[in-house]
Order: C-alpha cells, then structure tokens, then sequence
C-alpha cells in the first residue's frame, strides 16, 4: 500500500490566481477510515487554501495527538508542520505565533485533545486571542483507542458497544463565546458548502477564530443512538443562516432569497455575507449568541454556522506591543540598539 498521491491530474484542472491547481495544496493520501468526517474536512481546508489564493509555505499547520491530529499530513504538503504532544499545540501555536507572526496559524485538534487533556491549554490561548484558526474535529469518542466516550458525547448517547453515557458534554463553541473567542462557528463535515466559507473567514480574521465542526467517526460512533452519527446530525441540523464569504475588490456573484442580509466587514477588507434565518440572533453581540445556542440545544437541535465574530478585537501582538517584525528578521542593531537606547528605557522605568 502507497501513501504518496498519484501526479497525474486531469490537464483541464482550473488554477487560481497564484498559477495553482487544486491538487498543489493537498497532502499525502490519508490512513484514516473510509467514510470518515475528518477527510471531507481536509478537502473543505484544501478548497479553502486554494480559492483564498494562499502560497502554502505561508501557512503553519500544528497538531496534537488523535485521529484529527493525524490531518495534517493529509492536506498542504508545501506548509509548515508541527506535530505535538497531547492537548499541548496551543502553546506551540503561540510560541510560534510571537516568533512569526507573518505565517497562517492552522490548528487541528480533537475532542479528547481539546475537551479532555488539553482543556487548560484552550482556555488560555482563547482568552490571549492569538491570531490563528482552532479546528476541532468533534466526533463525542476517542477513535485511536477503540471508541470511548469522549467530554463532548452528549448526555444520554449510546456507544456503539450499547453503554449510554451518564455525564453532560462540554459544549466547546458555547465556551468558546464565554471565554471570549473573537470568532466562532460551528459546522458539519457533511457540509461542504457551508464550511469552506466559514474556513476562509476564519483564515481572514484578526485573532483567535474556533471552529466546531462535528465529524462522525464511521468505526465506533455511527451507530443507531450517538447523537455524533451521520443520520442524528443530519436530521437535527439548524442552520444559522446561509453564508457566503467575499474576497477583497472581487465581484460578488452568490444570489440570496428575499430576507434579512447582513454584511460584515472584516479587518482587511474582506466581507462575510449572512443570510440570516435565525430569528432575535445577532452574531456580533456575544449574548444573543450564546442564546441562540443555548435555545438550539434545548430543542436537541445543532445549531451551524457563524455563531459569532468581533472584528474590533485586538490580538495578542496588539495587546502586548510585540515588534512588527518577525524575530527571525531582526538584526544586530535592532536586537542591540546601544547604550544611549537603553538609558532611556531605563530612565522610563523609574
């Protein structure tokens, strides 16, 4: 068996505006399971990548440990990678994000690798809103070691061994709100339409951006009831509202039925378009989010979608006066300015 994709692409693929056919940004074949959520994800990343016109060697993919962790092997073979320990990639992501703050921060993560171990971890690099995107590939069950239930399988559910789990589930896109996460969405991995919009706004924005995307794991929790199977979230889906993103001085082509449309404008210029279904909900006031969430969760409903965005947020650089400059292009005289530099900053400090 080979791992290493076939080069042969059909000569009629469309490129974009870098020269670039779609097949530059994928990665090795996956291992992962037929079927499984997290493969039509890294499509949805690599359809993201592409039509954002990304040179790949700008972005840095990191990763824990899990099935979701495995990922990033499987799209951007041109890009940055680290692989770390269990539910420690935020502080890699940060430690990388203060030496470079020029590169695309991606993060994969999982249920166990987020909600379980790495939980501290979280919490803390939403509330510096570092500037990168934190995707979770939530599918309620520990897929590497035979399909336990993992801190998101919901109250109730049954594994596919028939034990019904008897704790609550962390609700990471609602904590994520809480705990002042700049941007949050949450999605389907069945939704390919909706999901790469919500990836390209999540590339774009300026600080911490979380993505909750359930992905139904086909060996041990697609069964009849796991409330993470491909039929419960397809017939317990409530889409906050059709979205479309807009990239900077292009033509906007995509058509919407008559209803209320709301146009956010992103910090480079950018827009996100919001067809809005869901009645009383203002994704830019972080309590009308967490109600509209909250009121989804109690009609067993999943609310998809842009929950919430704040594009007057300042990231972590903003907030520490970090240099400009990335740390590896700085030179002697800016890393040594001399005595004189020096005097003064110690006199500002008396």
């Amino acid at each position: 068996m080979t791992y290493v994709r076939p080069t042969f692409r059909h000569p009629a693929l469309p490129k974009n505006e870098l020269g670039y056919t779609v097949d530059y940004y994928e990665g090795s074949l996956s291992t992962l399971c037929a079927g499984c959520g997290h493969d039509s994800i890294n499509a949805s990343i690599v359809q993201a990548c592409w039509e954002l016109n990304i040179e790949p060697h700008q972005v840095a993919k990191l990763s824990g440990i899990g099935c979701s962790s495995k990922s990033p092997a499987y799209f951007l073979s041109n890009s940055h990678g680290f692989n770390s320990v269990h539910g420690r990639m935020p502080s890699v992501a940060t430690g990388a994000n203060l030496a470079n703050r020029d590169l695309i921060y991606l993060g994969i993560s999982g249920d166990g690798d987020t909600a379980s171990i790495g939980m501290g971890q979280f919490v803390h690099v939403v509330r510096r809103n570092l500037n990168m995107v934190y995707l979770v590939m939530n599918n309620g069950c520990y897929g590497l070691t035979k399909g336990q239930d993992s801190a998101t399988a919901d109250a109730g559910s049954k594994s596919k061994a028939g034990s019904v789990n008897l704790f609550e589930a962390i609700d990471l896109a609602s904590l994520a709100i809480e705990l002042g996460a700049t941007f949050v969405g949450q999605s389907f991995s069945g939704d390919k339409d909706q999901l790469t919009p919500l990836l390209k706004a999540a590339m774009k924005h300026n600080g911490f951006a979380f993505l909750n995307v359930i992905s139904p794991c086909v060996t041990f929790n697609n069964n009849t009831g796991s409330t993470k199977s491909y039929d419960y979230v397809r017939e317990h889906v409530e889409v906050t509202g059709t979205m479309d993103f807009v990239p900077l001085m292009r033509e906007i082509t995509a058509t919407y039925e008559a209803g209320n449309v709301s146009d956010i404008t992103m910090h480079d210029g950018t827009e996100i378009r919001l067809h809005k279904l869901q009645k009383d909900w203002d994704p830019t006031n972080r309590r009308s989010a967490m109600t509209a969430v909250q009121n989804a969760k109690d009609k067993a409903e999943i609310l998809t979608g842009l929950l919430y965005i704040d594009e007057s947020s300042s990231d972590l650089h903003q907030l520490i006066n970090t240099t400009d400059q990335p740390l590896n292009s700085l030179g002697k005289t800016d890393l040594c300015p001399g005595s004189e530099v020096l005097a003064k900053l110690n006199a500002s400090l008396r």
